[in-house]
Formats: C-alpha cells, structure tokens, sequence
C-alpha cells in the first residue's frame, strides 16, 4: 500500500506521454476523430459514476484504472478545445491552478480559516466577488435531484440560511410526512413529496450522510435480495410471477440473514 504522507514526483513524462498519445488518436483514428464536445458527454458521465462505484466498493485498483478513464475523457475535451481553437490545455491547467490559490487564501495567503465550515464560507464569497449574481448559480440543471439539493442546501448554508439544530430539521421531516398524506390531487401530492424529499436530504446533510450513496447502497441491497428470490424460485421450477407474496417474503428474509450484521426490518416493504 502507498503511504498517504510519502511525496511522489509530478510525473511530467508520464503526463506528456498521455497527451501525445491522446493527441494522436484524435489525428490517426476514425472514431477519436469523429468526437465532439457534445458527443462524448454522455461517456463522460458514465465513466464518472464508475468511478464513483469504484469509490463506493473501497476497491482502489479498480478507482485507478476509472480514473485513468476519467482522465482520458479530460484529455479529449482538451485536445477537442485546442483542434477548433476555443482554448488550450495549458489554458485548461493555468486555470485550474489559478483558482485552486485564489479561492484557498488560509492556505496561499494570509487568511485565517478556523475550520471546514469557514472554508467554505469563504469559498462561496470568493465565488460572489468573482462576478456571481447568487450563490446558488453554477449548480447544473442536469444533476441528479438529490445530488442538487444536496449543493443548494450547502450553498444556502454556507451564507447563513440553515436551520439552527437537527431535532429542528427532523420536526421538518414529519411536517412534510404529514403533508403528503393530507395532499390531494396528482400536481399537489407531487409537490409535496418533493418537499419531502427536499427536507430528508436536508436531515442527511445535518446528520453527516451522503442522501445519493445511501439511496444507491439501499438499490443495490433490494436488488441482490430480489434477484436472490428469483434465483431460489427458479430452481424450485417456479416462474416469478406464479409465486405467492408469502412465499416470496420468505425468501426475501432468507435472503437477508445471507448478510450477517445488519440491522434486520420486519417487512420487505420497510426497505424498498
């Protein structure tokens, strides 16, 4: 394993190595040299959640290789910028460095941050001197909604606007629980669920989990128990849909005891 506190050399070469190479294959290669900006974008966000799948299974061999991926993918939009003239990859790199010392003074300056939370304090103002008209602005659109309401609780925060204690934001929760059951008509019930789930990933953030991660690790676990019963069902020659729900929450239960050490929940239907 490498040492977290070991310093490695900027590998230079190694970094000017994968440059040529990708700008070769988007001279000597059809497919490389057919892509665009807006061609690659939807490889660009798978190749981003299988990183983050690599993240959420702790398998760091696996985080290397997606991140090789990931970087390949920045180096294509680079390389793409630099062929039409929009901008260059130097230009690319000065940037970020750029604003990496300009938003973090605490450390490249002489301000004095106290913790995280004055860090991003800072940052969002930095941000707003930078010309924003809101801290809210540059959230894109086509985030997951749970990931975005994530950053526009952390932004409003940051300035300020947040709820002063936990048990207030969970008060919150049951309030819109309470909401969703009165609602009527399909617009309202809809408006209010999404209230409801606005306050729970606010109660996620105040309790110091990440709402996207759970919700994905709670897919995963459903998915495996379901596929478990499918696959029990089949080798008794019993087709899915032909069984009872009895006897596939029997083996919904069965299918939970295969993971020792979790908390156990009294119905299927508590967990999906």
């Amino acid at each position: 394993m490498i040492s977290a506190r070991r310093r490695h050399p900027v590998p230079a070469g190694e970094f000017r190595r994968f440059v040529s190479i990708v700008r070769r294959l988007r001279k000597e290669c059809p497919w490389d040299r057919k892509q665009t900006h807006r061609s690659l974008g939807e490889s660009l966000l798978e190749e981003t959640y299988e990183v983050l799948d690599a993240v959420d299974r702790r398998d760091t061999a696996d985080l290397s290789q997606e991140l090789g991926d990931l970087m390949l993918h920045i180096a294509m939009h680079a390389t793409i910028g630099e062929e039409s003239g929009e901008f260059t990859f130097a230009r690319v790199l000065t940037g970020i460095s750029d604003k990496l010392v300009r938003r973090h003074p605490h450390v490249f300056g002489n301000v004095r941050a106290k913790g995280a939370g004055d860090v991003l304090k800072n940052w969002e103002q930095l941000k707003m001197n930078e010309g924003r008209r809101s801290v809210l602005e540059g959230i894109p659109r086509g985030f997951p909604a749970i990931q975005r309401a994530m950053q526009v609780q952390r932004r409003a925060a940051a300035v300020g606007f947040d709820w002063p204690k936990t048990e207030d934001v969970l008060k919150k929760v049951t309030e819109e629980a309470e909401e969703v059951r009165a609602a009527r008509g399909r617009r309202r019930r809809e408006e209010e669920f999404g209230d409801l789930l606005f306050a729970l990933v606010n109660y996620a953030r105040f309790t110091g989990v990440n709402p996207e991660r759970a919700l994905r690790g709670t897919v995963e676990r459903f998915t495996r128990r379901f596929q478990y019963i499918e696959k029990s069902l089949a080798a008794r020659g019993i087709r899915t849909g032909d069984a009872s729900l009895h006897a596939m929450d029997a083996l919904w239960e069965e299918a939970k005891k295969k993971r020792p050490g979790r908390r156990r929940q009294r119905s299927r239907r508590s967990e999906a």
